[in-house]
């Protein structure tokens, strides 16, 4: 059983996704282990005390440098022998030092199709605000493995979400969250935690499920 830490800064709505798909045996392979939260605020937290799932505050600003926030994340995630981490509106930066260690084992949730309104700044309603200025038809949400290119890993799933007339940022924020986040990424944590992810040459692909073949 693979042991999954979630990493929250807010609500919590994508992590909530999760368990419920654990508690649904959608995720047979993992295990929800650990919450971090890097405020001690966050509604997530209440999440996963109500679900029983252990939970850690982390703030960057109560570490004298990066190296050192570095130091306790990675030694939080190797003692609880974490094998994924996803970032579930973490607003925290990851270093290149914590992906290394992780590479391709970790995935992150954006509210849109990357490439595109991706990178430095985009984040929350901004990214929504940003698709209805342009003028898009279509929106959605992207999965993908975190790298040091800001929302520019490798890409494990995606689902388009129509943008309607009338729309604000805040209704297509929900409508990106309820059609597309909350069902990609259970699907993407349930694919890594059955060994179904490969990644060769930057691009992700996905295994055949031998387990259903006669």
């Amino acid at each position: 059983m693979l042991k999954i830490a979630v990493l929250v800064s807010g609500g919590g709505t994508n992590l909530q996704a999760l368990i419920d798909a654990q508690n649904q045996g959608k995720i047979p392979g993992g295990k929800i282990a650990l919450v971090i939260s890097s405020r001690e605020d966050a509604y997530a937290l209440t999440r996963a005390e109500q679900a029983g799932i252990p939970a850690e505050v982390l703030r960057r600003r109560n570490f004298a440098g990066q190296d050192e926030y570095d130091e306790q994340l990675l030694g939080i995630l190797d003692r609880e022998n974490i094998g994924l981490v996803v970032l579930a509106g973490f607003m925290t930066i990851i270093s290149p030092q914590v992906i290394d260690r992780y590479r391709n084992r970790i995935v992150n949730i954006h509210p849109s199709l990357l490439p595109s309104f991706c990178g430095e700044g985009y984040y929350g309603l901004r990214v929504h605000q940003a698709a209805l200025k342009r003028g898009v038809r279509v929106t959605g949400a992207t999965v993908h493995f975190v790298n040091e290119v800001c929302d520019g890993g490798p890409i494990i799933l995606q689902k388009a979400v129509e943008v309607l007339p009338g729309d604000t940022p805040e209704i297509l924020q929900r409508r990106v969250m309820e059609q597309a986040e909350w069902k990609l990424l259970p699907k993407a944590v349930a694919l890594f935690c059955a060994g179904r992810l490969k990644v060769e040459n930057g691009v992700v692909t996905i295994k055949e499920d031998l387990s259903c073949s006669e």
